[in-house]
């Protein structure tokens, strides 16, 4: 068993102090913020996509300390209906993992819309009044379903071999 932490929960410190406490600690290593509702201030996700050598060094401030990047972590909705970004920085999170040969990444399951004309994260908890299986329908058939089939194809694509999910509070 591995015991680890996430780095937003020391999001107030410096990247370094991060490390020298998770290394105080004694745990196995860190779940890494890299967007969405996060602010991410110790991964910069735009920086690290592409950019051997900052990914490198982030590796070895890891290393150095015994520590491992356990997962990155993609902290939003993933399937918000009107901010396509968090959408994206799980897709840019995987392919930086890849990257990185961090093979795990933790992502929210996502809350897409009701319908195709609203705008607002929607989550039905009974299918009853009949209606409801109207929301349904549209939010299995045309949002989950293809976009969690397309980042399980992008994950395999940069040898991530788990995505790890939370559940929505919604």
């Amino acid at each position: 068993m591995k015991l680890g932490f996430v780095s937003d929960s020391l999001g107030n410190l410096p990247f370094d102090a991060v490390l020298n406490h998770a290394q105080r600690m004694g745990v196995s290593g860190i779940e890494v913020n890299t967007c969405g509702w996060s602010t991410a201030p110790h991964f910069r996700l735009s920086s690290m996509l592409g950019n051997r050598e900052a990914q490198k060094r982030i590796a070895a401030a890891f290393e150095e300390r015994g520590l491992e990047i356990i997962s990155l972590n993609a902290n939003g909705n993933p399937l918000h209906p009107t901010d396509p970004a968090q959408g994206q920085g799980l897709k840019d999170t995987i392919r930086v993992a890849g990257e990185m040969g961090i093979r795990t990444v933790c992502t929210m399951s996502g809350l897409p819309a009701g319908s195709a004309s609203d705008s607002m994260p929607n989550w039905v908890v009974s299918s009853w009044p009949p209606e409801t299986q109207t929301i349904l329908k549209y939010q299995w058939e045309e949002k989950l379903i293809p976009f969690w089939t397309e980042i399980v194809a992008l994950a395999k694509e940069n040898g991530v071999e788990r995505i790890a999910l939370e559940l929505h509070g919604n």
